[in-house]
C-alpha cells in the first residue's frame, strides 16, 4: 500500500499549519479559533525523493456531545485506520493536557508508528519545554515550528527514514478530477458520501458544515478519479 501519514492531535495545536507546510500548499484552512478543521483533508508530500500522502484531521476531543465534535472524532478514527504512520501534534506552549493524553491512548491502541511533535517552538526559549512531553511515553519528541519551519527538516528526515519502501507502486498523475459544487446546504457532502459508499464527509443540517475542499480518491467499478466536495 502507499504510505499514508495522518496528522492528529487535540484542537488548535497547529495540525493544519503543519499540513500546509508538508504539502507546500494552503489547502487547509488555518485560524486561531479551535475547531476550524472538521473533515479529513488529503495532500501529497515529498522529501529527499520519498513521496507520501498526508491527512489533516480535526481536533480530537473525548466526551463532548457537540454534533461536530462527535463527527470529528469519527473522522479522526477513520484517518488512523487509513494511515500507516501518525504525526501526533501537541502545543509546546501549553504543556501536556488531558486531551493530549486521550489522543496518546488512541494512538497506542492503533498500533501505528508515531512521531511526537511539540509544535509552536518558534524560538529556542520555547524549544526547551519539549522534554515535558516524554511523559506521554511515545518516544522521541521533535520540537518544531510549523509556522516558520524550524525543526521540520529533522522531523521529515526521521519520517522518511521510518516509512516503508514504496518501490513499484503506481503513479497517480493525470487522474481525472470531478468536482461537486452548489450553494450551501443543498446536499453536496451527502451526494459525495453516497457515491463513495461511506460517511467520508461530515453531514449536518447546519449550513456551512463543509469548510474545506475535500479530495477523495474513487476506485470502484473500473473507475479511477478524484472526487472533490466543495464548501
Amino acid at each position: 500500500m502507499a504510505n499514508v501519514v495522518a496528522i492528529i492531535g487535540r484542537p488548535n495545536v497547529g495540525k493544519s499549519t503543519l499540513f500546509n507546510r508538508l504539502t507546500d500548499t494552503t489547502q487547509a484552512i488555518v485560524d486561531s479559533v479551535a475547531g476550524v478543521t472538521r473533515d479529513r483533508h488529503y495532500g501529497k508530500s515529498v522529501w529527499n525523493g520519498v513521496e507520501f500522502s498526508v491527512i489533516d484531521t480535526g481536533g480530537y476531543i473525548m466526551g463532548s456531545e457537540d454534533v461536530f465534535e462527535a463527527e470529528i472524532r469519527r473522522q479522526v478514527k477513520i484517518a488512523v485506520e487509513e494511515c500507516n504512520f501518525i504525526l501526533f501534534v501537541v502545543d509546546i506552549t501549553e504543556g501536556v493536557t488531558t486531551y493530549d493524553k486521550e489522543v496518546a491512548d488512541l494512538i497506542r491502541k492503533s498500533n501505528r508508528k508515531v512521531l511526537l511533535i511539540a509544535n509552536k517552538a518558534d524560538n529556542n526559549e520555547r524549544a526547551v519545554y519539549a522534554a515535558e512531553f516524554y511523559k506521554l511515553g511515545l518516544g522521541e519528541v521533535f520540537a518544531i515550528s510549523a509556522i516558520n519551519g524550524a525543526g521540520t527538516g529533522e522531523l521529515l528526515d526521521e519520517l522518511v527514514k521510518q516509512l516503508p519502501d514504496e518501490t513499484g507502486l503506481p503513479e497517480e498523475e493525470n487522474i481525472p478530477r470531478i468536482a461537486i459544487i452548489g450553494r450551501p446546504n443543498v446536499g453536496k457532502s451527502s451526494l459525495t458520501n453516497a457515491l463513495l459508499g461511506e460517511e467520508r464527509n461530515i453531514v449536518t443540517p447546519v449550513a456551512g458544515t463543509t469548510r474545506d475542499t475535500i479530495n477523495t480518491r474513487y476506485t470502484k467499478f473500473g473507475h479511477d478519479f478524484w472526487l472533490i466536495d466543495t464548501a
